[in-house]
């Protein structure tokens, strides 16, 4: 059986801990792997090498570090198919939904290409008589990410591109789920140019991310995950003095109102819903229909779409989605589901019996549809994170927008409609984060910043985008004036320029 240790110092490296991880493949409900977990020696020889090797990458031109960037993302298309299929047998997503994955974290890989532009800051000549005033970015030093297992592609490149192209050493905790990827962009990281020490990925579980967490050394911690440990990373991280940004749980709504396309409609819900087994951020798990004749027409039109729907292992490249990614997910949300039936939502669309032949003991979760769902109910409170969509009906839009608006998630938003001032008002007064007009994911590009509102996240500032720029660097301000311009004796009083 495979051992998965850690990337240190520019090569992987065994674990030095009894402590372990079981890896499993979602599909077959088989262990894998067994994953070593880092204690706090561990990772001080990461965070030593990341010591040794940052300042001399900080020091290097924008320009050397934006071509280790180039030949990277040539890498990652070179190597996408090893990439995904790997990703997929970890996670149990499918094999085009783990390509997306990587896409969009190439992406960001792409925008930081443009490093040079990026960190370019501010000159003011003249500021005052024979003054000059500009101001620099540099670099915080060692940055650390922590990833959760359900983008373990794309959400580490979102951190640690940025944080490597503006001059930082990175050390990265991914999901202990599924760590696979995570080790092989370090490596291709590596053979595209990287100087060892500068990326690192240091496998554990909740000791490892408090040693993270408390390291004196570490200066910046981006993390991805839960609502209650969102909150608590970022605490801790700001407690023991570092910037911090951390992102949480969603429960992400798409108002469908009485003029919009209802097959478009559906068909977003239907993606956006159920892909990748509802195990996404930025999921719609919430359809807020209104009106009583938008709701049953929205109702007959999806079920016989969810009804549909192919499940199936990675390996089926016919599947529309795969399993949940462990046994104690896969328990969480059929017990949620047996929830909302409990509290008198109506399943329209029942997937808990589902079962695959020759896959009986795969971490698989039938499709679910409820509708009648009311939002006193936990199925309308809670991330469910599983193939799970809701209907919530609303009488008309003010009703509608206010179900977003009093969650205490803060994610992402959609409206459907053809109705360009339903939609301008939508987008204007909403308070969540990332918003859709006829779009049903709207996660940003990234040359803009991802990030959302309320108790989806906790920080001033967002990944990728300018705001990652800002987050990876500190800014100094200098005033300038050279002997010529300086008049003889001292000066008392509060300068001002006159």
């Amino acid at each position: 059986m495979d051992e998965i240790g850690h990337f240190i110092d520019g090569a992987r490296v065994a674990g030095t801990t009894s402590r372990t991880a079981d890896i499993f493949n979602p599909a077959t409900g088989q262990v894998t792997a067994k994953l070593s977990l880092a204690d706090a020696a561990q990772l001080q020889s990461a965070v030593d090498a990341a010591k040794a090797a940052q300042p001399a990458w900080a020091a290097t031109n924008p320009q050397r570090r934006a071509r280790i960037f180039m030949k990277f993302v040539a890498l990652l298309n070179d190597n996408m198919q090893e990439l995904a299929e790997m990703l997929s047998a970890e996670h149990g997503k499918t094999i085009e939904d783990s390509k997306g994955d990587i896409v969009r974290g190439l992406e960001v890989c792409e925008f930081v290409i443009g490093i040079p532009h990026l960190m370019k800051s501010e000159f003011t000549e003249g500021a005052g008589p024979g003054i000059d005033m500009y101001s620099i970015r540099q670099p915080v030093g060692i940055g650390a990410g922590i990833t959760p297992f359900n983008f373990p592609a794309m959400i580490p490149m979102w951190m640690f591109a940025p944080a490597i192209a503006c001059g930082n050493a990175f050390i990265l905790k991914p999901s202990e789920r599924d760590p696979s990827v995570p080790m092989r962009l370090a490596e291709l990281m590596m053979e595209a140019g990287l100087p060892k020490g500068i990326l690192q990925v240091v496998n554990g579980d909740k000791e490892t991310v408090d040693n993270l967490l408390q390291h004196p050394d570490i200066s910046a911690v981006s993390f991805v995950g839960s609502t209650p440990i969102a909150a608590y990373v970022y605490a801790e991280a700001t407690k023991h003095g570092k910037r911090a940004q951390t992102f949480g749980g969603a429960k992400n709504h798409m108002i469908i109102m009485p003029d919009a396309d209802l097959d478009q409609a559906v068909d977003a819900l239907i993606g956006a819903g159920y892909g990748s087994a509802g195990e996404r951020c930025m999921a719609i798990s919430v359809a807020v229909p209104v009106g009583a004749e938008t709701a049953d027409a929205l109702i007959a039109k999806l079920i016989p779409k969810v009804e549909s729907l192919k499940i199936g292992p990675a390996t089926d490249l016919s599947a529309d989605y795969g399993p949940v990614v462990t046994k104690a997910a896969q328990q969480k949300i059929l017990g949620l589901i047996e929830q909302g039936v409990a509290e008198g939502a109506e399943l329209k669309v029942d997937g808990r019996g589902f079962s695959m032949q020759g896959y009986e003991d795969g971490f698989f979760v039938g499709s679910c549809l409820f509708d009648h769902v009311t939002p006193d109910m936990e199925i309308y409170k809670q991330e469910i994170f599983g193939p799970v969509l809701s209907v919530v009906r609303a009488k008309n839009y003010e009703e509608a927008l206010d179900l977003p608006m009093k969650h205490e998630y803060g994610n992402g938003v959609a409206i459907y409609t053809r109705d360009g001032d339903a939609a301008r008002d939508f987008a204007s007064r909403i308070n969540i984060g990332m918003i859709g007009i006829n779009v049903p994911i709207p996660t940003p590009l990234a040359y803009h910043s991802f990030g959302g509102w309320k108790r989806s996240s906790f920080g001033d500032l967002n990944q990728h985008g300018p705001d990652s720029i800002k987050f990876w660097t500190r800014v100094k301000t200098v005033t300038s004036r050279w002997p010529s311009g300086i008049k003889a004796g001292a000066e008392f009083s509060m300068p001002v320029m006159k």
